[in-house]
């Protein structure tokens, strides 16, 4: 049975990411206490064929609709005062983008927010923050998606820098990674292509080799899970798990060897992430050598975390509410 609704406002976020969708619900209380209420988290896929065809096919827009009404009825159930639903990579590359955003405001009565990659970054940025232990100053925050990849880099003397780069899980596997396993061949264009995007990130990012490297997002997390070799998925155990290189080079060698069918079961891994985690890994371990980090401390909050944040923000604003400001802010979870 559900609790009765808390005398705190209670917000929503849904991040739409091209291969995970997210739903967070949290009360907002006074000095920005956000409590989480409820949330769940789908592997549907939104961006699949993008890369090729540059729109959502009919298929996976419908998957997602389908998520969309569930969540709509969960929100309503939970007397949810205001929310805010971004879209990333694959809704912002598709052509037909304007058919998908207006079945859902017609089907779910929610409207999206297509947002940029840089926007992505900032408010990705505000969710690892509100999550990190007290000390981190200059921090080097790396997100991987299934369609781009951020990085950002965020000094204590306010100087920002944003960089989105055109490769995910979901796009790298469809644009290069072919065969079940890869081949050797398609593993170096792989590498090349990383290091390459990432080399021109980083190009004017002056100092970030001390800055904290921190990771968010499924890829990230689902690599701490299996080097933990974790049955089920723990976020006390991931968030704030330190990846070193050689855990993260053990788990590339493990996966990349592997056909997609055997790599279902794998402690720590979530279903339906069998084929991309391989992507995934395979960026992680490039990005890390590419920037010389030897290890990368795991965040569980990122965009779907940010993006209720910045909404309680300009929520508390509207309100009249004060002692909101970009470090502000404490999550708290109920796991």
């Amino acid at each position: 049975m559900m609790r009765s609704p808390a005398p705190a406002v209670r917000l929503a976020s849904i991040d739409l990411g091209t291969l995970t969708c997210r739903l967070l619900i949290a009360d907002l209380a006074g000095h920005c206490l956000l409590q989480e209420c409820y949330s769940d988290r789908r592997i549907l896929r939104l961006g699949e064929g993008v890369d090729r065809t540059k729109q959502l096919n009919s298929v996976a827009m419908e998957r997602v609709i389908d998520c969309l009404r569930e969540w709509r009825t969960v929100i309503d159930r939970y007397g949810v005062s205001g929310w805010a639903v971004v879209a990333t990579s694959a809704v912002r590359d598709a052509s037909n983008r304007d058919e998908f955003l207006d079945r859902v405001k017609r089907e779910t009565g929610f409207e999206i927010e297509v947002i940029t990659g840089e926007e992505e970054a900032r408010r990705t940025l505000l969710g690892m923050r509100a999550g990190l232990v007290p000390g981190v100053t200059d921090l080097l925050a790396l997100d991987i998606g299934g369609g781009s990849t951020e990085l950002i880099f965020d000094r204590q003397d306010g100087h920002l820098i944003v960089r989105s780069i055109d490769i995910g899980v979901v796009r790298l596997c469809e644009r290069v990674l072919k065969h079940d396993p890869p081949t050797t061949e398609e593993i170096e264009q792989a590498q090349e292509w990383v290091q390459r995007e990432t080399q021109a990130a980083v190009s004017e990012m002056t100092g970030y080799q001390s800055a904290v490297f921190v990771g968010t997002a499924g890829t990230i997390t689902t690599l701490a899970a299996m080097a933990q070799q974790l049955p089920a998925y723990e976020p006390a155990r991931i968030h704030h798990y330190t990846l070193t290189m050689s855990a993260v080079r053990e788990l590339e060698g493990m996966l990349l060897s592997r056909r997609t069918v055997d790599r279902v079961g794998l402690p720590g891994l979530e279903q339906n992430r069998e084929e991309v985690i391989a992507a995934g890994v395979l960026i992680v371990r490039t990005m890390m050598q590419t920037l010389g980090m030897s290890k990368l401390l795991v965040s569980d909050l990122g965009l779907r975390e940010g993006v209720l944040i910045d909404l309680a923000m300009k929520w508390s604003k509207r309100e009249g509410a004060d002692g909101l400001t970009r470090h502000a802010h404490e999550y708290r979870s109920k796991s």
